[in-house]
């Protein structure tokens, strides 16, 4: 089908469906593919082995943070291209994405390696667990240029309209992933280290994929060197474009370290039970960024098309399909909320730890999805600054300071409430700043 029937024409609903489907699709193969680790080395029943994970998890998230920054802003620029018909254009965003990603993600490796005793230690790696963490993080450091750009090109697929192929590149790493952990981990017994390395793997296999799908299928894409750029806005608009969404993420890897360091103090069984609960709680979190995700593609195209009756009406059938998965998986998830701590480990302190914390941080869960879609809609009309404002209070400048806040007042509780809390906050900011925002855009048209 053509593109531009897809996100001009189609009935709303029906574009939705077709976008955002594969989209949340692909964002919970993410979230199992991120479960995989944390659940595998679970299984071995050694909580230090599962804090270990829990504790180089912000390295995963910091990967994700630029992938995120270049895959969004990347499909944002392309979207535009593509819905003003400008095909050099849309070839210099997706070669942009492709090289850029490579060279942080070699960064990344050199990084890690050099500087992995440092950096574990501010993570708050104790002597229990600092082999376990330094084994994960040296595996999972040479696969971050991989990491990195699989992520970016499912943003630029999808982008352009191939949502269904987007879907296969990522699960084909997450697949891979779940069939190597339980080898490298157990049957080979490599531990945290055997989980890093499947996750290498099923990385490298994905960004096979896509430059399969950039070489041979796609007529828009181009992962040639001859199309890379950093002129003509390229650069700046990618970065730009992505750059709430790369807060967002890399706020997130700094709070959870000072998360970390704030539950490493009631022992290793809180650190252990907290990356469990992150990991679960993403299914909720992901399946309405998904929706959002999807969509995104569609309110850029139909910007730039100048067709803002199609945007708005996108936007608020969005927003409908967010609030109703919210509350259904919110409502599932606090009914089975033993059992899902219990997949992942059974030890009957790191599950009592689990449950009252799962259920603290899933009090957000209904609402959250308007946030994404509201600060989608800002990137796609061209207002990021606000979003990257919102992505800033929510996981740095008023989170990191409430999680302090909360314990002083109420300990442990007050630490697991604050992620709650701030979400709420940054729901209701989102709402004030994008109604001005479209009602400045109502007046323009």
């Amino acid at each position: 089908m053509d593109e531009h029937e897809l996100m001009g024409k189609m009935k709303i609903s029906k574009a939705v469906a077709k976008m955002a489907i594969p989209s949340v699709i692909s964002s919970l193969v993410t979230v199992v593919y991120n479960m995989a680790d944390t659940f595998f080395v679970g299984q071995t029943g050694d909580p230090l082995q599962v804090a270990a994970v829990s504790l180089t998890n912000p390295i995963f998230i910091l990967m994700m943070a630029f992938a995120n920054m270049f895959g969004m802003g990347g499909s944002t620029v392309l979207s535009m291209a593509l819905g003003a018909k400008d095909e050099k254009r849309a070839k210099n965003a997706s070669a942009f994405v492709t090289y850029a990603s490579l060279i942080i993600g070699i960064a990344f490796t050199v990084i890690l390696i050099v500087f992995m005793n440092p950096i574990l230690a501010l993570f708050g790696a104790n002597a229990e667990t600092y082999e376990f963490a330094r084994g994960y993080t040296f595996h999972i450091s040479y696969g971050a240029p991989f990491i990195i750009w699989s992520a970016a090109a499912s943003f630029i697929v999808r982008a352009e309209g191939s949502s269904r192929e987007a879907m296969i590149g990522s699960m084909i790493g997450t697949i891979v992933n779940i069939v190597l952990d339980p080898i490298f981990i157990s049957v080979l017994n490599q531990g945290t280290a055997g989980a890093a390395i499947a996750t290498t793997i099923g990385n490298v296999l994905a960004s096979l994929y896509y430059l399969w799908y950039f070489l041979r299928k796609s007529h828009s894409l181009s992962a040639g060197w001859k199309y890379f750029t950093v002129r003509d806005g390229i650069l700046m608009k990618t970065c730009a474009s992505g750059l709430p969404t790369a807060i967002f993420s890399a706020l997130m890897s700094v709070s959870t370290i000072i998360l970390n360091q704030l539950l490493v103090v009631y022992g290793n069984d809180p650190v252990a039970a907290i990356g469990i609960v992150f990991k679960a709680n993403m299914f909720i979190t992901f399946l309405q960024m998904g929706l959002a995700n999807g969509v995104q593609p569609m309110l850029g195209y139909n910007y730039g098309a100048g067709n803002m009756e199609r945007f708005r009406g996108v936007e608020s059938f969005t927003k409908k399909c967010c609030l109703i998965t919210g509350i259904a998986s919110t409502i599932l998830y606090f009914v089975f909320r033993e059992p899902i701590i219990r997949l992942f480990i059974s030890d009957s302190d790191v599950v009592a730890y689990g449950i009252h914390m799962l259920a603290a941080y899933m009090l957000s869960g209904p609402v959250i999805g308007i946030l994404f879609v509201n600060m989608n809609s800002m990137q796609s009309v061209g207002h990021t600054f606000p979003a990257t404002v919102l992505s800033v209070l929510r996981q740095g400048v008023l989170l990191i300071p409430l999680l302090y806040i909360l314990r002083a007042f109420f300990g442990l509780n007050g630490v697991i409430l604050g992620q709650s809390v701030t979400d709420y906050i940054a729901v209701i900011l989102s709402v004030i700043l994008w109604k001005r925002i479209r009602a400045g855009l109502n007046a323009k048209m």
